[in-house]
């Protein structure tokens, strides 16, 4: 079943668009499924949790953190994460930095935006994002690079707000990609919206219930 999930997603998605295949809680049983229908690109919210499967499975995986991540956390992932998602604070960036330098490593980030109707979720307002960009500090970060935005919608059925959302985010996007031309990626969109996010000019989308499906917790 997931293989076929992963095959439906593919043939339906464009060429231009990466499937993350968020695999938080699933068994190692599971993602060697996806690895063997031709998944490379996993998605982890907990750091522990994905240095667990790193070291149990192959070493071709790219792991992405798309979890809020805290700064004390970071070094037990410096060694191996390819991608981290929510990065919302210049002090995420330098700790990164860091440990990447212990490495010998650049980590490819992306700046998450707050464009939802929600306290919930985390992110840095468009100003924010601006000022980052253009900070001197940030130069001087020769270990990490920030290769996109990331965005999460608000979690409603209003297919409307989502759109806007999106859209708000893509067009910022656009703007911010004429003075920084390493920004490439636009991560948008999971099992309920990714569609919407597609429409909107997502290069990045993260499903898991629609390809692993849901996790069954024994009481």
């Amino acid at each position: 079943m997931i293989k076929e999930n992963i095959d439906n997603f593919k043939k339906k998605i464009p060429e231009n668009v990466t499937l993350v295949a968020v695999s938080k809680t699933k068994p190692i049983s599971d993602l060697q499924e996806a690895y063997d229908a031709g998944q490379r690109i996993f998605g982890e919210n907990k750091v522990q949790e994905m240095v667990e499967k790193y070291d149990a499975l192959p070493k071709d995986i790219q792991w992405h953190m798309i979890g809020h991540l805290q700064r004390n956390k970071v070094k037990y992932m410096a060694h191996f994460v390819d991608l981290i998602h929510g990065v919302d604070s210049l002090k995420t960036l330098d700790e990164i930095n860091k440990q990447a330098a212990k490495h010998d490593r650049v980590i490819k980030c992306l700046l998450q935006a707050s464009i939802a109707d929600e306290d919930t979720k985390f992110g840095l307002a468009f100003d924010e994002i601006r000022s980052i960009l253009e900070s001197k500090v940030i130069a001087d970060m020769k270990h990490i690079s920030i290769v996109g935005l990331m965005g999460m919608a608000t979690f409603t059925e209003n297919e409307a707000q989502i759109n806007s959302e999106f859209s708000s985010l893509k067009n910022f996007f656009d703007e911010l990609k004429k003075s920084n031309p390493t920004l490439q990626i636009l991560s948008m969109g999971m099992s309920g919206d990714y569609e919407i996010a597609i429409k909107n000019g997502s290069t990045m989308i993260r499903v898991g219930s629609s390809i692993f499906g849901h996790r069954n917790y024994i009481v």
